[in-house]
């Protein structure tokens, strides 16, 4: 049988083949393997997975806290639905000989594949990594687990036999056994199919699926030793985001004063890489959260960067907001205590370059009568290099191409009122698909609104998103940017009051949908 073939198939044919082959495969996620005893590099990474005392797994060490394995060792039935959180079953995971708690599970939705969050961190071991390249028919893989082998029911070391890829699905690889007597068993899911790259071992796939000829237990009228693994090569940036996922919640974000979004590490609008979120803390430490590849809205970010230290001068920041003259990575607008105001004209992971002076210190208008701002592109044909500010007697005015201008050409789009000086929070975003960016308001009331496609010509008709007396008056720092999809920033990430911190994925025109909490309050 072909490896490639679906799983509902491959299940429905095992069940007629052999009763035996059906409940070891089909009625619970136990596919290991009968082979040599793997390498001592491989063993170091491969965990023996406990299920509640009533299955056996395998899995892979991909970050010092972090498991790869199968979804199917923690579902009632291959083809059950995991969601992330905690086990059902209490899971113990063996890795080296040390025997811990597995404590979260961040599954995929689109093939048999978990992370598995231990307990402490695994000290002393390399994880492996995960390949993102492709396998190709024919290639070569390690399949290893500690599955039970062709005469042992629990074998003490991990085994790895060498398959041949016959097949690549979308999210499927079809392995067959290069040599007699290798098979994929009972207590193999989960485990490593390992290809090579530069010498050292990489995850190309997860082992799923397997007829089991040979191995202990089978009948022996089964033959068959075709497998098949969950493909891993296009998920190398999702395991990374998930690994990160814990350190960037457990930052201390009620602590966080401000937030701005930008491509400051290589990524770019419809790229790869999504953007960027620095923020500063209020003891002046600047942070650039580096923005993943993957669209897992619960974990958008993949790394971090200390850019500036505590207690230092950006400790007197007022704001902070991203632009982009033309430049290939974006940059920033500074509005310092004193009244000064700068600009970077490009940030990257090793920090701030081409400082420019914008205004003096001493400047009043900086120093006075400035009250929030946003930067964007609200000149049509133009960069993300306007400055927008409401003022604390209520006028708006629009600063055009910072780049070309500095602040010399001031266009006032709202004249002296008595409603904008209630205006807490302005951020950009393109949530409207018009020509030039919109502008969100959150007001001192909690109602927050959108004007759609600002330009200096004046403020557009509004749109409301959230009602006066809302939560949103918790909305203390709001910053838009592609955190998700990465075509267009209409992704919102909030820090409330209490410290929490939520993504707001695809905000449009009709408002805001679906909330996902990246950080809990405290």
């Amino acid at each position: 049988m072909s490896g490639s073939i679906p799983r509902t198939t491959r299940t429905s044919g095992l069940i007629a083949a052999a009763a035996l082959a059906a409940a070891a495969l089909s009625a619970a996620p136990a596919t290991a393997l009968s082979g040599p005893q793997a390498p001592d590099a491989v063993s170091a990474t491969t965990a023996r997975l406990d299920v509640g005392g009533q299955r056996g797994c395998s899995a892979t060490l991909v970050a010092p806290q972090w498991l790869l394995t199968a979804a199917s060792c923690f579902t009632d039935t291959p083809d059950g639905t995991l969601t992330s959180g905690a086990p059902k079953l209490k899971t113990t995971a063996t890795l080296g000989g040390s025997a811990q708690q597995v404590v979260n599970l961040v599954p995929r939705t689109d093939r048999d594949v978990v992370m598995a969050q231990l307990a402490t961190p695994v000290g002393g071991v390399t994880p492996v990594p995960v390949t993102d390249t492709a396998p190709g028919v024919g290639d070569e893989v390690q399949a290893a687990g500690y599955g039970r082998t062709h005469d042992e029911w629990v074998p003490d070391r991990a085994h790895a036999a060498a398959f041949t890829v016959q097949a690549v699905g979308t999210t499927t690889l079809g392995l067959a056994a290069k040599s007699d007597g290798a098979a994929i068993c009972k207590g193999d899911t989960g485990g490593p199919a390992l290809g090579a790259a530069n010498g050292h071992p990489v995850i190309a796939g997860v082992n799923s699926l397997s007829w089991q000829g040979g191995c202990l237990g089978t009948d022996p009228a089964e033959t068959r030793t075709g497998a098949s693994a969950a493909r891993v090569d296009d998920l190398a940036d999702w395991v990374q985001q998930v690994a990160y996922g814990p350190a960037f919640a457990g930052a201390p974000w009620k602590h966080a004063e401000q937030m701005t979004a930008g491509y400051y590490t290589g990524g770019s609008a419809g790229g790869r890489r999504h953007m960027d979120l620095i923020v500063r803390w209020d003891d002046g430490e600047v942070t650039l959260y580096q923005g993943g590849d993957g669209n897992d809205p619960a974990h958008p970010f993949a790394a971090e960067y200390r850019l500036a230290a505590a207690k230092g001068i950006w400790a007197k920041a007022l704001s902070l907001s991203s632009i982009n003259a033309g430049t290939g990575t974006d940059g920033l607008v500074v509005r310092w205590i004193d009244g000064e105001m700068t600009q970077y004209t490009t940030v990257d992971a090793k920090g701030f370059h081409g400082e420019k002076q914008l205004a003096p210190p001493k400047t009043p208008a900086w120093q006075d009568d400035a009250r929030v701002l946003s930067t964007g592109r609200f000149t049509p044909g133009g960069h993300r290099d306007d400055l927008l500010v409401a003022f604390k007697d209520g006028q708006v005015s629009l600063f055009s191409d910072l780049a070309a201008n500095g602040l010399k050409k001031q266009t006032q789009i709202v004249a002296k009122n008595t409603t904008w000086p209630y205006a807490e929070q302005l951020t950009t975003g393109s949530f409207t698909g018009k020509g030039t960016d919109d502008l969100l308001v959150r007001w001192i009331d909690g109602e927050t609104t959108i004007y759609p496609g600002l330009t200096a010509k004046g403020l557009p008709g509004e749109i409301k998103v959230r009602p006066a007396k809302s939560n949103w008056k918790d909305a203390t720092v709001v910053a838009a940017g592609a955190f998700t999809a990465n075509t267009t920033a209409d992704d919102l990430i909030v820090r409330w009051n209490d410290g929490h911190l939520s993504l707001f994925p695809g905000v449009d025109a009709k408002g805001l949908h679906d909330e996902v909490q990246l950080a809990p309050a405290g």
